[in-house]
């Protein structure tokens, strides 16, 4: 099999370990993996922002890039969630782009849905010697309803323990441009996650979506609170 890595601009600018997890972790499934260091955002700043001109020019880049018909698999919840939902909506009015768009959302994946759902894969050989907790981003649960996948691979990495934590599927507070638009409430969403998470007695916080992980990281060290974060990836790949 061949497949497309795309790569979200936060984990391109802040957490690149994640985009390198996937990498190896595709990799080592046999799977061959093409980068386009061409690529650009999805656009999913600027639709959220109600810039639909703009995001529209970004996701008209984004399709041309992926129109060979093989999968697209990324580390980001949200930017599949925007090509697979989002998109159809931007291009309603043009049959040609719509059509494209439609195709792109039927082969868009996030990593650990495509590893669960087309793969069939749980055991990755992977080790972990630590205590994790588990985040469910919006877009990842609510927008995309992957849960279970992310929670079977983890519960297959070797050393590992997984401590489930109370309300993990309220949001943290980062929103994509809620955050920036209103510090002080996303502030106190994710010091509410925090206390959560600490709760467990957990060591780390994972997720699927790196947007949320940064944020919650951002507040962790303001707070002084002795938890770190790792993408799914960065634990499957053995970090």
């Amino acid at each position: 099999m061949r497949v497309h890595l795309f790569i979200p601009c936060l984990v391109d600018q802040f957490r690149p370990e994640a985009g390198l997890g996937a990498l190896r972790v595709l990799e080592s499934l046999g799977i061959d993996v093409d980068y386009t260091p061409e690529q650009i955002c999805c656009g999913q700043p600027f639709y959220k922002s109600g810039r639909i001109r703009e995001a529209a020019r970004l996701a008209r880049k984004t399709l041309s890039h992926y129109c060979d018909g093989r999968p697209v698999v990324s580390p980001s919840g949200s930017c599949v969630r925007m090509i697979r939902h989002d998109y159809e909506t931007l291009f309603a009015g043009d049959p040609h782009l719509l059509e494209e768009a439609r195709d792109l959302a039927s082969r868009s994946y996030e990593l650990s849905e495509f590893l669960v759902r087309v793969l069939g894969e749980t055991g990755l050989g992977a080790a972990f010697p630590g205590t994790v907790t588990f985040h469910d981003s919006c877009q990842v649960r609510r927008g995309l309803g992957i849960w279970k996948e992310p929670r079977r691979l983890l519960e297959r990495v070797a050393g590992l323990e997984l401590r489930e934590m109370n309300r993990s599927g309220e949001c943290c507070g980062f929103g994509g441009v809620f955050s920036a638009k209103h510090p002080e409430v996303a502030g106190a969403i994710a010091r509410d996650k925090l206390e959560n998470a600490l709760a467990t007695g957990a060591s780390w916080i994972t997720g699927c979506e790196i947007s949320c992980l940064l944020h919650l990281e951002r507040q962790a060290r303001c707070l002084g609170a002795p938890i770190r974060t790792l993408h799914l990836a960065e634990i499957l790949a053995g970090r």
